[in-house]
């Protein structure tokens, strides 16, 4: 299939793995590439920039196919040292930045001066049209059933995709809900030029997390997830657990007078690699999508790639054209 983000980005499926922390390591960033699609190493998953050459260095050693890096610019009062991770990819031959959270207008200069291809993932047409502005090659377009981070607006992809394709001039793809070929078709009648999956790749076979969390996802149904720091205005869809129960109550009894201090416990990454580490599944919050009641199984990414290809390809010849009388 060729789109203009297969284009753009050197793959044979317009299939991008997001960024996750604690997820996404040269494992699963290289099964993605080499099923077809584009793969993400999680720069900000590396304690520190030389980490991230490193972990640059052992994908390209599993791979030969285009791989990428995301990098979060998220507030911090002290934040990373984002130039030297930016060197770190330029150094490393990497050719795809996928940047999320707060703009990244201050570094596109140095990512550009490499030559390096930028996918901003938003979550409103205004964001998308601001990334657009300040030079993003593409952007990944969040709707309100994504894991993590959906924005403060809830406008689902039914909706969203559309707005976009009215809106933008440079290639887009459809984040959350996004699953199999179904997904990937749906999402381009839509305007759309692929799709990003985060959630259905942590329910695979190359996933570097513990089977616990994988089984979780295969066990829950749409109905499974939670929407947590609301009054913070830095909304995250979650998996339901112990540790999301209790921010919830929480949550309620400070009715809108909370701070991050209230539940820092439950939410710090450390608490969060012992769910997707260790398997300990009731001891913080972890991003998880709506799209979990339609994973049903745990194949490998070449697998998965090649089954949604297979689902896309059946579902335009067959079902739509033979709605036509062209099949």
């Amino acid at each position: 299939m060729k789109t203009r983000i297969t284009e753009l980005f050197g793959i044979h499926h317009p299939i991008i793995q997001g960024g996750m922390h604690h997820v996404g390591y040269a494992e699963l960033a290289a099964a993605v590439s080499n099923a077809g699609g584009l793969g993400m190493i999680t720069g900000l998953t590396q304690p520190t920039p030389e980490d991230l050459s490193r972990e640059i260095a052992r994908c390209a050693e599993m791979t030969d196919r285009p791989f990428g890096v995301n990098l979060t610019f998220l507030p911090s009062f002290k934040a990373p040292p984002y130039p030297d991770y930016i060197q770190a990819i330029v150094d490393g031959g990497v050719k795809v930045v996928e940047t999320a959270g707060r703009s990244p207008e201050q570094y596109m200069p140095q990512l550009k001066a490499a030559g390096i291809k930028v996918i901003h993932k938003c979550t409103s047409v205004r964001h998308a049209l601001k990334a657009e502005k300040i030079g993003c090659d593409a952007v990944s377009v969040d709707g309100f059933e994504c894991g993590g981070h959906p924005g403060e607006d809830d406008i689902p992809n039914f909706i969203l995709l559309p707005r976009a394709a009215e809106e933008l001039t440079i290639p887009f793809v459809a984040s959350g809900g996004m699953a199999d070929g179904r997904s990937l078709v749906a999402a381009m009648a839509l305007g759309a030029d692929g799709m990003n999956m985060g959630t259905r790749f942590l329910a695979t076979t190359d996933a570097p997390i513990h089977d616990n969390v994988k089984q979780a996802i295969v066990d829950a149904d749409e109905l499974q997830t939670r929407l947590i720091m609301r009054n913070l205005r830095n909304t995250e869809r979650v998996m339901n657990n112990a540790a999301v129960e209790e921010i919830i109550r929480i949550e309620n009894a400070k009715a809108g007078t909370e701070t991050i201090d209230d539940i820092r416990h439950l939410v710090t990454g450390v608490k969060g690699r012992l769910v997707l580490q260790e398997g300990k599944m009731d001891e913080a919050a972890w991003s998880c999508g709506m799209v979990a009641g339609l994973i049903h199984d745990i194949p490998s990414c070449e697998e998965l790639v090649g089954r949604i290809m297979d689902e896309a390809d059946s579902i335009i010849r067959q079902r739509l054209l033979g709605s036509l009388g062209m099949a």
